[in-house]
């Protein structure tokens, strides 16, 4: 499988995609036709018009999934599914009604490309019980595309020392999430981006990550890491 699962798709600056354009045309490959997932977003029309026009600008031949036509047709002969950021309960009962779930799913293990920011990178693990999110509505199951082995927790923010913020941090959440659930979980800064590729899996981007496991320690992942050596990961 070919998979870039990006923490999230607006930089610091505002811009969307800036940070990870060039990335995602050198991986998608340019001219290549895309698909637009919008389904975690409120507005699908806005959202799947306003991202067409900034693929296209990067120079991908762009497209966006509409459910009030048929959202299955533009995956016959795309190169690449691009699904967006959002709420993630909201993207996957979306997903699962649509029938685009199993749908990109075969194509992706039939060598599409899957390119995924915040929640689209989260429905890219086993389910999305990481998610940031709330439970806005409710899917028929958690489970979603498990193309990878572990789960991911987009937008990671460390701890910080100084904030008077009395709930729980993100490095609680997730240990109470292992409490209950073995299954690691890669945590992914703002502006990580998770690369597999051919059989690979390397840590790319502008920040690191962290690996949480259950009954270890939590383990710093640098930039241009190589992670094929987890023994959860699995080709």
């Amino acid at each position: 499988m070919r998979l870039l699962l990006i923490s999230n798709s607006t930089g610091p600056d505002g811009g969307y995609l800036d940070h990870c354009a060039d990335q995602m045309v050198e991986f998608i490959g340019a001219g290549s036709r895309v698909v637009f997932v919008p389904f975690a977003g409120m507005d699908e029309e806005a959202y799947g018009t306003s991202t067409v026009e900034r693929l296209n600008r990067m120079g991908l031949s762009a497209s966006w999934a509409d459910r009030s036509r048929d959202p299955l047709v533009g995956l016959v002969d795309a190169d690449a599914v691009f699904v967006g950021g959002g709420n993630t309960f909201v993207l996957l009962d979306r997903l699962i009604a649509t029938g685009m779930l199993d749908a990109i799913s075969e194509r992706v293990h039939g060598g599409m490309t899957y390119v995924g920011a915040s929640a689209g990178s989260n429905v890219a693990g086993p389910t999305i019980k990481t998610t940031n999110d709330m439970p806005i509505v409710e899917p028929p199951t958690f489970a979603s595309f498990g193309f990878i082995p572990f789960q991911l927790n987009p937008h990671y923010i460390d701890r910080d020392p100084d904030s008077n913020h009395q709930g729980e941090t993100r490095e609680q959440r997730l240990t109470e999430y292992l409490a209950c659930n073995d299954v690691p979980v890669v945590a992914l800064r703002e502006g990580a981006i998770l690369v597999v590729d051919d059989g690979s899996m390397t840590l790319s981007g502008r920040a690191g990550a962290r690996l949480y496991r259950r009954g270890g320690e939590v383990e710093e992942i640098g930039v241009g890491t190589n992670l094929d050596g987890l023994p959860e990961y699995s080709k």
